[in-house]
Order: C-alpha cells, then structure tokens, then sequence
C-alpha cells in the first residue's frame, strides 16, 4: 500500500504541474459558476412574485429546465464530465510507454498492479479536488437557502464522484493502448462518447436491449443525482472502474511478456466475465438496497401504496401491457421503449420484487390491407402481432377503443390500468395505486338512477358527467380512481345493497310511489345518496328530501358580479367539508369556491334523525334568493324584498350524517347539479374548487378507501434568503476571486517547476 501511495503522489505531482490540470479545473469551475449563480438570480427573481418551492433541487439537481430555471448544475456538469477526463488521463501511461520509462517499470521491484493502482488513486484524488469546487456551490447555496436539502445534494455529488472515477478507469487503460498521448486522448473521447450513447442502441431488439442499456453510464449516474441511491448503482461504477483497471493491468503485462493471442483474448474475457456477473447479479432486484435522499422523499412511492403491496404479500403480480399497432400511440409500448417503462414499475418493485411485465401485440383492425400499410410504414414484421381474433381469445378488451392498456392480475383477479393523452401518457401513482387497492379488496360502486331523464355519466354534452365519473381517458375520472361505475332505473329495479352511493342528478319528472317507497327503504336501511337538483324542480325532488327532513326553497340563489352571470353562484366550503375530509382544510381556509351555475337554496324543514351541515354556503353580501322569474341577460338584478326575495347566507349543499348498524350513513344533497358538469370542471375564467370538493366527496362516500391517499412531504427549504447586495458578493467570490486563486496558484506552481 506503500508504494501504491507514493506512486500516487509521484502522478499528483507531475499532473499538477501541467498546466492542461489547473486549465481544465478552471473551466470546469467557470461552467458550475455560470449555471449556478444564473440560477439563483432568476429564483431570486421569481419568488418576489410566486412561490418557489425546492429550491435545493432547482439549484443542483432538476431535470426539466425552463425559459426562467436552467437545468440543475450537477445534471449540467453530467453531460460534460466526459469532456474532461481524457485530457487529463491522456498522459498517464502513455507518457511512461514514449519515453521509454516504462521498461524501468518492467525491471523495478514495484508490481505492475500497484502502478496502475497508484496512478488510478491519483486520479481518484484529483476527481476529490473536483468534487471539493463542487462542494463551494453547496456551502454557498446552503447559506442563504432556509431548510437546506444537504442528503440529496451529497448523493448528487457522490454520483459525480463515481461516474468521474469511472471515466479515469476507462482513460487509464486508452492510454496504456499508445505511446502517442494525442491518440490516447481521442480514443477516450470515442470510448466514453461510446458508453454514454450505447444505450439509445439495439432498444427494439430483446437480445441487446439490456445489454446496451447495462452499458449506459450517464443514465444511472441521472438516477442518482435525482436523489435515490442503489446499491446497483454504486456496484455498476465500480464494476466498471475495476474491469477497465483490470484490463490495464492485464495490458502492461502482457506486453512484458509474449503471449498467444488466445490467451490475450482469454484474460480480457475473464476480467470482463467477473465485472458483468457482479454487475448482474446486484442488479436483481431482491437484491437491490434502496436509499431516497430527498428531503419529501420524491422517489418512493407513498405510505399508502406501500401498504397496499405489504398486503398483497408474497403472491406474484403479473402486469400484461396490450399494444395494439393501429393506435396512433403504438410508439409508447414499442419495443424499443421497454426501458423507460420498467422504470416506471422499479418504484413498486422496491417494496414488492416479484412484479412480472409481459408484453402483447396485437392489431385490432379487420382490413389486412390497412394493416399491412401500418406495418410497413412502422417497418415492423406482421408476425410480431396476433390477429383480432386471438386477442380475443386472449382478453377482452372492448371498451378501451384499441388504446394501449395494461392488465393486472393477482390471485385470479384481473382489473385494468389506462394510459392517458396528456403529458405523463402512463399512468401514475395515483391510478396505479387504485388500480392495485382494486385486487385486494372491493372496489366501491357508484350507482346513477336513470328514472325521470336525469342527466348521464356517459355522456359528454356540457351539462354531463362522463369527464368525473367514466371517462377512461381522463386519469382524474373515478373510473381511473378505482371506482366501479353502473345505472338503473330505481322504477324497474332493486336498488343494491352495498354500494358506495345512490346518485340523483336532476331529475325533470316526479318518482312514482313505486320508486318513493324503494327510496324510503334505501334510506331507512343506511344506503349512501347524492341527490342534486335544479331551481324549479323543486316539486319533483321535495317528496325525496322530505324524507331527510330537508327541502329545496323556491326561488333562484343569484349573486351580484361585474364580470359574471347573475345567475352563477359561488359557494364556499364550510366547516363541514373539513368535517367530511380534513384534507379539504387548506381550501376552506383559503375560503376556496365552488362553481354552481342555476342553484337553489336548501333548509331543514324538521328536525330528522340526521346530523345536518352545511357543506356550501352562499356570500350574504353579494347574494340572495331571487323569487320568481327573471331574465338573466337584460338589466342587471335588483333586491326586492317585495316580490318575496331573501337576503342571507344559504347552504347550496348540505351534508347528512347518522350512524346505523355500526356504520356510517353518508348523504349529500344540492341544490344544483351543474357543479359535477363537464362545463364547470373545465372552466377556465374563475378559480374555482369544483374537482377537489368532488374527489373528496366520493373518497367520503367510499370511507376514506378511493382515491388512494397520495399526500406527500411537502419541501421545506423553499426560500432564498439573498439579498441583491449578497448575490452580488457572491458573484464576484464565484466569477472572479475563486477562479482568480485557481489561476494564481496554477501559476505558482508552474513557475516553480520551470525554476527547477
């Protein structure tokens, strides 16, 4: 280890007094500068008008950069690293092999394992230089960031560390193939280019996909700085490090002594052989060890989902991804994109390892022609694809309008999860989690009464609910939320026990005595009920809330606005809907509103057996029940208390609760059904909470169980604390009086070489 050592100090000292070294630390340094103080003065900026949360992340380790937020320095500095390397190791055999010094190697008693060592720990040293500039961008941002994220940021730069330790293995052995350092240099370059470009090749072909991606260096060194660190990770960059450090040992060895060519090819197999079984068996996945450095613990799934897999126990899952070659987003699960989505499910398989993806293609066209054209065109095989016919055998998908989907199957049990055309296509955390919730127990159903031409969920006009409630290409819609979804007319049918609620939209014709009385017993036996209504239908909904001890009160609710309808009323959250989910408190504090265009007023008539709150409650300041009829688009509406208008704050919607046979009823009346409409989920000139009050809705009809909890830890260090005066000192430390010390003690010691 002696020697090892001094040989190290022997390669430091002759690297330092180069002037490529210093040169190349100090533009390194420069880039960091650049990108991170031009950083800190946009996020400067932009928190004077708007929250900046994650500031740590935004600094040194995002991925998305923007117009106003460049990419995270570390992330920055990974697609360049590789820049430098080879001009440092360029030298650091080759310069022995051309001055012929190495045949004193040859002839010393040091072994030629322990120079390569000892010229590997000097690289390994200068790369700790390195990483030390990198460390004054985190003391600095660490200083005048509240809460700092220092775990995350260390992981970063522990993968700068190892990838540029990776690079100095391969540039060690380059240079032991020439004499000439130039050369050496150049083939770095092309080595390093070559594994940082490998893993974009052969990805549609199953026999190289892994290997080329296995080679991919930079993409795991992405992971790492993103916080989350695997011992697979860590594993791979030394693997790597020691089979190119082998092959140089192996190199310099055989050059001392003649050998046959096949034994030349053995020893390089050999080593190669060692490295990639390692390699290979760290990276499977029980034997995987997983550490998120992030503060809100960005890369793990949450405590919910990992709860749904601890209970699905040691049965497999199996995950069949359909791909159907017609659909104008067959891109997505091609075979060369495989990659990406099993990173999608490495989450999940962190806390369950037996997850299995199977992989189908199918064409769902019966015009072999079209078929053949599409085939062509993708410059695919028709072989690859069964026909309609045996995929039908195979699984029914109809209903999913031939759109790529995945089925999960867990003990017998089989339920779908959707992919959506909007940004993420795949589906995320909280539809993969419901889709999951949905194996092990029953998912809770909705149920929409038909009688009276109530309005639909599976129709997409204004006034409709099929955007909330069952539309499969909405990622948000209850469908893809875990909820079961049907209809029936309460006329011609039992109601079924059960489910999660009963809904009533708006019905425009009275029930019959027939569907009163199965109402009644609904009711009286503890079913859930979501009834909403319309302003002059209150004869047709007040026998149904009569029966609750509520009524509808005539008239219209209207609010005074300069830039609105009269007739669009917004209702803000009461203290009840903190009571039906605390989640909701943040918007009832907030005094968040809820759309409803067209509603009516509700009151207790008698006191029931319910436990009644108001859930929306009406501004008294700027509305009251306008009695009568009246004509929204002609002068602007007046009070009249005479014609028999109402001053107040009204509840538009209130919420009934009692307990029954060791349960909880749960009902929720309204005096609009527009707030659930397409028209108003979609409206963009008010904020509005109309989607978040529903979610939380239905999560209270289901009993907390859908949609899975997907509440985060929420970032802490979210202010920059920086004055203009400080990020001017610190401007002038990073852009000129750091660099300034890097360049004058290059000097320094250049000069004192040149003296010697």
């Amino acid at each position: 280890m002696k020697k090892i050592i001094q040989i190290a100090r022997l390669e430091l000292s002759l690297l330092f007094y180069s002037p490529i070294a210093w040169l190349l630390i100090l533009v390194l340094f420069l880039q960091m500068a650049l990108a991170f103080l031009s950083s800190i003065a946009e996020i400067q900026y932009l928190q004077e008008f708007i929250p900046v949360t994650g500031i740590s992340e935004r600094l040194f380790t995002t991925k998305i950069g923007t117009d106003t937020i460049p990419v995270g320095i570390f992330l920055t500095m990974l697609g360049s690293l590789y820049l430098y390397t080879p001009l440092i190791t360029m030298g650091i055999i080759s310069r022995e092999m051309n001055t012929g010094t190495v045949k004193l190697l040859y002839s010393s008693p040091v072994k030629l394992s322990q120079v390569v060592y000892g010229k590997f720990l000097a690289m390994m040293a200068y790369n700790l230089l390195v990483m030390a500039l990198m460390s004054l961008f985190v003391i600095a941002a660490a200083s005048f960031v509240q809460h700092f994220d220092y775990a995350h940021v260390w992981v970063a730069m522990l993968a700068s560390f190892l990838l540029m330790s990776a690079y100095s293995a391969i540039g060690i052995f380059v240079s032991s193939l020439t004499t000439y350092q130039v050369i050496a240099a150049i083939g770095t370059f092309a080595v390093l280019a070559f594994m940082n470009y490998i893993g974009r090749f052969g990805q549609g072909i199953d026999f190289l996909r892994d290997l080329t991606y296995s080679l991919s260096m930079p993409s795991r060194a992405e992971r790492m700085v993103a916080g989350l660190l695997t011992s697979r990770d860590v594993v791979y960059y030394i693997v790597i490090s020691g089979i190119f450090i082998g092959f140089t040992i192996a190199r310099l060895e055989m050059a001392r002594v003649s050998k046959s060519i096949v034994k030349q090819v053995f020893r390089y197999v050999f080593i190669l052989s060692i490295g990639l079984a390692v390699a290979y068996i760290s990276s499977r996945q029980p034997m995987i060890a997983y550490y998120d450095a992030t503060a809100t613990k960005a890369n793990t799934i949450v405590q919910p989902t990992q709860e749904i897999l601890k209970k699905m126990g040691d049965e497999p899952i199996e995950i069949t991804a359909y791909i159907n070659v017609m659909d104008d987003w067959y891109h997505y699960g091609a075979p060369e994109n495989r990659i990406p989505v099993n990173a999608i499910w490495e989450p999940y398989m962190r806390f369950k390892s037996n997850i299995k993806l199977n992989w189908v293609y199918y064409n769902s066209s019966f015009d072999l022609l079209a078929f053949r054209e599409r085939v062509k065109s993708l410059e695919l095989d028709t072989a690859d694809f069964l026909t309609p016919e045996a995929i039908r055998k195979q699984v029914n998908l109809d209903g999913e309008n031939g759109h790529l989907v995945m089925q999960l199957k867990y003990k017998g049990k089989t339920t779908f999860l959707r992919t959506f055309f909007d940004g993420d296509f795949w589906a995320i955390e909280a539809q993969t989690a419901a889709a999951l919730k949905r194996l092990i127990q029953t998912p809770p159903k909705i149920v929409f009464a038909t009688d009276g031409y109530q309005r639909s969920m599976d129709k997409i006009g204004d006034r409709d609910f099929k955007l909330f409630f069952n539309d499969k290409t909405s990622r948000e819609s209850l469908i893809n939320q875990g909820f079961d979804l049907d209809s029936l007319s309460i006329e011609n049918n039992e109601i079924p026990n059960g489910i999660a609620a009963l809904v009533i939209a708006d019905p425009k014709v009275k029930f019959s005595s027939n569907a009163l009385l199965k109402l009644q017993n609904y009711i009286a036996t503890g079913g859930n009920l979501l009834i909403t209504g319309e302003p002059g239908k209150q004869e047709v909904l007040n026998p149904v809330f009569h029966m609750l001890g509520l009524k509808m009160k005539n008239g219209t609710l209207v609010q005074r606005s300069r830039d609105y309808s009269y007739g669009l009323v917004t209702p803000a959250l009461g203290a009840a809907a903190v009571v039906m989910n605390p989640a909701l408190k943040k918007k009832y504090e907030e005094k968040a509103v809820v759309s409803m265009p067209g509603a009516a007023a509700l009151s207790i008539e008698s006191k029931g057996i319910f436990n009644v709150q108001p859930l929306l409650i009406t501004d008294d300041k700027k509305s009251w029940i306008k009695a009568g009829s009246f004509v929204l688009d002609s002068a602007a509406l007046t009070f009249d208390a005479r014609n028999g208008d109402q001053r107040g704050a009204f509840p538009a919607a209130m919420m009934l609760t009692r307990k029954l046979n060791q349960k909880e009823q749960r009902i929720m009346v309204a005096g609009d059904a527009d707030f659930m409409s397409i028209k108003e989920l979609t409206r963009g000139n008010l904020g509005t909470a109309n989607h978040v009050f529903l979610l939380h809705l239905f999560k209270w009809f289901s009993n907390e169980e859908f949609p899975v909890d997907m509440t985060k830890i929420e970032a802490k260090d979210n202010k920059l604390e920086l004055t203009e005066t400080g990020l001017r000192t610190v401007q002038i430390l990073y852009y000129g009086v750091i660099p300034g010390a890097i360049l004058l003690m290059g000097m320094i010691l250049l000069a004192r070489r040149k003296r010697q």
